[in-house]
């Protein structure tokens, strides 16, 4: 069992291409043995977005603090700290900072197949 801080975990700027000012923890990924799931804490700054992108596999987001929108083929959804996000495979997203301090979320996602 593991028993941490998110802030025990390192934090590492998102290299991906089109995210701006935004920062990510693997709170519980490979390194923990984590066959099914892998859970990560995410940093959006003032004026930040993750990439505009898709990939075949689901995301399950818990928006921890700040607000913005999630963007989507549906259009611009408004987020806050409490709300709950289910994005499909395949659907194109992005996360927008829309306020004056740091938009955090967790995100699980099922574990590479090579972890299984």
């Amino acid at each position: 069992m593991k028993v941490q801080a998110i802030e025990s975990h390192p934090q590492q700027p998102v290299q991906m291409e089109g995210a701006q000012n935004v920062k990510m923890r693997m709170l519980i990924g490979r390194a923990d043995g984590a066959a099914n799931f892998h859970m990560r804490h995410f940093e959006v700054g003032v004026g930040g977005h993750t990439p505009h992108h898709a990939h075949p596999y689901e995301h399950e987001v818990l928006i921890l603090s700040g607000n913005g929108v999630v963007r989507s083929p549906q259009g611009d959804r408004p987020i806050k700290a409490g709300d709950v996000v289910f994005v499909p495979a395949d659907e194109r997203h992005q996360f927008v900072n829309g306020g004056t301090g740091p938009l955090t979320f967790l995100c699980l996602i099922p574990a590479p197949q090579e972890c299984a």
